[in-house]
């Protein structure tokens, strides 16, 4: 059966950090996968262009396209600052999402990054898609991203801790073209955001579940109907 997929992103490259790979695999199995950011992922910073339509918009719809997913909608919270908004206003962008497309399958981060827009990136969609009676969403699955999740506190109450591996072998490829779209992101080895870092992840995931390559996700509810 064919699925609907939405993915919940804080800043644009999360979503090519954290789920390209199964992106690309749900695409491959002909599901309809949807993207939306909450921030411009830019803003924050002292050089920034804050033009609505900036190079950091672009590169994200054109990696989304490379994979075959849609870009549906860019959030215009302020980056690395929605500590200062109301939840309640970040639930209702996502519900509003949620109520146009009505997912089976939802994307977001892990709930304990270093990074404060993933926090409450996750708490939000979280909020959004709880479990109330005619839900259409089955299952919530939490990414992980590079330079955020690792870099959380090894004394931290919460790591990021996997029960679901995706097989990505034979999309590695299309994340890495992906992730080619984000090179002003991206940093140089041994940096956790390095392109060899990124692969050697993708293989110690795939050490961990018998395979070449895998994407590791918390899946925290499934419901079979």
């Amino acid at each position: 059966m064919q699925k609907k997929v939405l993915v919940v992103a804080a800043h644009p490259d999360d979503e090519t950090l954290g789920c390209a790979g199964a992106i690309s695999k749900h695409v491959s199995l002909e599901d309809q996968v949807y993207i939306i950011t909450l921030t411009d992922g830019l803003s924050s910073r002292l050089n920034a262009n804050k033009e609505p339509d900036n190079a950091r918009k672009k590169m994200a719809k054109e990696a989304m396209s490379s994979l075959g997913a849609d870009w549906l909608a860019d959030g215009d919270f302020p980056d690395n600052s929605m500590d200062k908004v109301p939840l309640l206003e970040i639930v209702q962008f996502i519900e509003k999402i949620k109520q146009e497309i009505n997912p089976h399958i939802v994307y977001t981060h892990f709930y304990n990054d270093l990074n404060v827009d993933h926090k409450i990136a996750a708490n939000a969609t979280l909020t959004a898609f709880r479990p109330v009676p005619d839900e259409a969403c089955q299952e919530i699955r939490l990414f992980e991203v590079p330079s955020s999740t690792d870099f959380n506190p090894l004394n931290s109450i919460r790591q990021f801790n996997p029960n679901l591996f995706i097989d990505i072998k034979d999309f590695w490829d299309k994340k890495l073209k992906a992730l080619k779209f984000y090179e002003e992101e991206m940093r140089t080895y041994p940096h956790s955001r390095s392109i060899q870092k990124i692969e050697a992840l993708a293989e110690y995931r795939g050490s961990q579940s018998g395979l070449i390559k895998a994407e590791a996700f918390e899946q925290i509810r499934r419901i079979i109907k």
